[in-house]
């Protein structure tokens, strides 16, 4: 089974890769620092499963995964996170994520993780599967949908790069679009959300899990 590490951490990246590589029919065939990469590389190497950490520079997990499934519907995503909250979790799953671990958890979850997802079912952490259950039996309401599930793809794009500190200019050259239609993407997701400057954006992108408060 071929692995792809994507997590912007490299110690993070060398634990798995030496716990991973212990496995007789495993190999870590490449890793990834950020989302982008992780989209470059599983294109590039066809990995059977990418283990995708969720909050990364440049592309966050979830749309990293976004675009894996959408390009490659074939590899099995694990979501690997040190979140448990329901929106990161719930995008996860609709970007496509096949199972979702927490870094808080033993390596034989991520273990039994794998072992399950390339098998065509969904692995869900103990706790993370109560918190799903819970949400199954209480019929939550569309109220508590994520509120970044009214931004489209590329606006939630440009909202990550914008709360890191990216200027319009750098995004366009990034998304290999003109800085004019960077700056009526800005413009919209302000008008959209009700939000009236960067400050209040980047709130919203590391309240929200489309960036990280370390960036």
């Amino acid at each position: 089974m071929k692995v792809l590490i994507a997590d912007d951490h490299g110690i993070v990246r060398d634990g798995l890769r030496a716990l991973i590589e212990k496995h007789p029919d495993w190999e870590v065939v490449g890793e990834a620092e950020d989302g982008q990469k992780a989209v470059q590389l599983a294109v590039e190497l066809l990995p059977d499963i990418v283990i995708m950490d969720v909050a990364m520079p440049n592309l966050n997990g979830i749309e990293a995964t976004r675009q894996i499934v959408d390009k490659l519907p074939s590899v099995r995503v694990v979501a690997l996170s040190m979140h448990s909250t329901r929106h990161f979790v719930v995008d996860m799953l609709k970007a496509g994520a096949s199972g979702y671990v927490l870094k808080a958890c033993l390596f034989d979850d991520l273990v039994n993780a794998m072992e399950t997802v390339m098998t065509g079912e969904v692995y869900l952490s103990p706790r993370i599967a109560s918190m799903v259950v819970d949400d199954y039996v209480n019929d939550v309401s569309q109220d508590n949908v994520p509120i970044s599930s009214i931004l489209t793809n590329r606006e939630r794009e440009v909202v990550q790069l914008l709360a890191e500190g990216k200027s319009v200019k750098q995004i366009a050259m990034q998304l290999h679009l003109s800085a004019k239609t960077i700056d009526a993407n800005r413009r919209q997701v302000m008008d959209k959300l009700n939000i009236h400057n960067v400050a209040e954006l980047t709130k919203y992108a590391i309240c929200n899990g489309l960036t990280s408060i370390e960036f």
